[in-house]
């Protein structure tokens, strides 16, 4: 069979690891004649093979199973970790089983010397080569499903569903992993309704990505989930928290910011407590503008000494609260290399003009990534809390006069 029969002009890189110069005459020779357009290169042990194929590429393995320093299915374990390439053995007339143990150890083919005429080595190179690129397309596609199983898993617990009783107060959020294919980091968010009326919402920051500052932020979102629905605030909630942080960090180093945001429609107030973390916007008909408040340490800095002062504002009749973690604001916004910051987000956020939350949420996220450009990766979440303060505190009072 020639290249043009089979519509084909690929290369084929096969490495002959043999210490017998005559049988490795004999498999040039064969290369030869079967018409494969090949590369050969020759090494004569299985530590020569393997200093060899971590320098080279090579698509085909030949391999000999009785070499100086490794003998039988152990030579194919000697190599097959050094390599993506297909491995073919070379067994003798009188090893009936050795190639059925080397399959079994993880070579694709067998060819017995002496019996292997030009069609069969070229079947043979060209079946290896196939079936070891489908089995690592295979590998591939589980190894894929199995991280995409993982991020469902923690999508769910660093973005659960909102606990909302009443549709006046509604929650819109997003998040994006700093890079593509990456595990979510460590950011989490999460917004419930206790039963006085009340909206309490969290946003947080583990320090780091990757599995660790996921797992902490899904244990540290789940916690504040329970604790608030228990009936802990404020900064009794974020003591127990930080203990939570501690006790589950798998690094002393890392740490968490977040905002605690509590939103009372009776009062028509919102207290917001800072652990580290920078002030939310506030969105009104009018402007946007970024809420000014006090400001507590981040925790697990400085564990047991924390201080986190409230700040309580007035809520218009309505309106958004904007809350992000600083991948938001800290990639670039310009080729000058000057990053985008709050006023940057600001300005954004003024040339959008989209009445539904989640589109104003999704053309804000596109546009703070078109201006960076991908140039710098980190997480980021966004949630986004919509209120009508009249409807509200209608609400509230039915609740309270209900039987």
């Amino acid at each position: 069979m020639t290249d043009q029969l089979l519509g084909r002009a690929e290369q084929f890189r096969v490495l002959l690891v043999e210490d017998d110069d005559g049988d490795a005459l004999l498999v040039e020779e064969l290369l030869h004649d079967t018409g494969l357009p090949h590369t050969l290169a020759r090494c004569r042990s299985a530590a020569e093979a393997r200093v060899t194929l971590a320098a080279d590429a090579v698509d085909c393995v030949l391999l000999d199973l009785h070499l100086p320093d490794a003998s039988g299915v152990e030579t194919v374990q000697a190599i097959q970790g050094d390599t993506h390439a297909a491995i073919i053995v070379l067994t003798g007339l009188d090893e009936p089983r050795a190639g059925v143990d080397a399959l079994a150890a993880g070579a694709q083919d067998y060819l017995i010397k002496g019996k292997v005429e030009p069609d069969l080595m070229q079947r043979a190179v060209r079946y290896a080569v196939e079936r070891k690129q489908a089995e690592r397309a295979n590998a591939a596609l589980q190894i894929g499903r199995l991280r995409a199983e993982e991020n469902a898993r923690l999508e769910r617990g660093l973005l659960p569903e909102p606990l909302l009783s009443s549709d006046a107060v509604t929650a819109s959020s997003r998040y994006y992993p700093g890079r593509a294919q990456a595990l979510l980091g460590g950011d989490f968010l999460d917004v419930v309704q206790t039963d006085d009326g009340q909206v309490h919402a969290v946003i947080g920051d583990v320090s780091g990505h990757g599995p660790d500052a996921a797992a902490l932020g899904v244990c540290l979102r789940i916690a504040w989930r329970a604790l608030t629905l228990g009936g802990h605030r404020d900064q009794q909630l974020l003591h127990l928290l930080e203990q939570i942080h501690i006790a589950e960090r798998a690094n002393s180093d890392l740490f968490t910011t977040c905002t605690l945001i509590t939103l009372d429609p009776d009062a028509a107030t919102m207290t917001l407590h800072l652990a580290g973390h920078h002030e939310p916007l506030m969105v009104t008909p009018d402007h946007t503008q970024q809420v000014a408040a006090a400001h507590g340490i981040a925790l697990g800095i400085a564990p047991g000494l924390g201080k986190w002062p409230s700040t309580t504002l007035e809520l218009p009749a309505r309106g958004a609260l904007i809350a992000y973690t600083d991948g938001l604001i800290e990639g670039f916004a310009d080729s000058a290399g000057a990053r985008l910051g709050v006023e940057g987000l600001l300005g954004i956020i003024d040339r959008i003009h989209a009445p539904d939350p989640g589109t104003h949420l999704d053309q804000l996220i596109n546009r703070t990534r078109t201006l960076n450009a991908d140039r710098h990766t980190d997480d980021l979440a966004v949630l986004r809390l919509d209120w009508n303060t009249g409807t509200l505190g209608k609400l509230v009072s039915a609740w309270r006069t209900a039987p």
